[in-house]
């Protein structure tokens, strides 16, 4: 890919992140159009796209002034290209895991599903007072798993500088239930689909 403006050059990667995706109508179940992002995974061209337009992003959103100190993915989708990005910006990778998967004293918080609650975990002590944090998924649906992740991070000391989706559930309104700025970098759904 040639080099130019950072804007430009997200267009342009974002374009071919796009055409990788695969839908599938009625899964998991019917009126369900899912969007399928393991090819982007399947292929190191696209896997490093997805990594530079994220980091084109956030480099040129907060600078070097505000440049995060943790990436935090969310179970499990997020653990697809968290620890990369936070590899390409020099900081630490922390996952969010769901109950009962994370050894040693541990950080609880809820949230709600379709049919009813679950729970994340962080680790304690993993991130420390003040680091600036950013909370990275695949989709933002609802809104709620990345909402207890912010809940997390913030009883930890830390600070949410952003949440960053691949995709997004527009319909869904789930970036109304979130307390900082939400970024999503292809396209979403933004109707139900029937």
């Amino acid at each position: 890919m040639k080099a130019g403006p950072p804007k430009q050059q997200l267009a342009n990667l974002t374009t071919q992140l796009k055409s990788a995706l695969r839908q599938f109508p009625d899964f998991p179940s019917p009126g369900i159009l899912f969007e399928d992002i393991l090819p982007i995974f399947a292929s190191p061209d696209l896997h490093e796209a997805l990594i530079k337009a994220l980091e084109i992003h956030i480099t040129s959103t907060f600078g070097e002034s505000q440049k995060p100190d943790v990436i935090v993915g969310l179970e499990a989708r997020g653990f697809l290209f968290g620890p990369s990005l936070a590899l390409r910006l020099g900081c630490a990778f922390v996952p969010l895991r769901k109950k009962g998967k994370l050894p040693g004293p541990v950080e609880t918080a809820s949230f709600k599903k379709e049919y009813g609650e679950d729970f994340f975990q962080i680790q304690k002590d993993v991130i420390k007072q003040g680091q600036q944090v950013i909370v990275v998924d695949d989709i933002i649906a609802t809104g709620g798993s990345a909402a207890a992740a912010g809940q997390l991070i913030k009883q930890a000391g830390g600070t949410l500088l952003t949440y960053i989706f691949m995709l997004e559930l527009g319909f869904l309104k789930g970036r109304d239930n979130l307390d900082a700025p939400v970024y999503t970098l292809l396209s979403g759904q933004e109707e139900k689909q029937s």
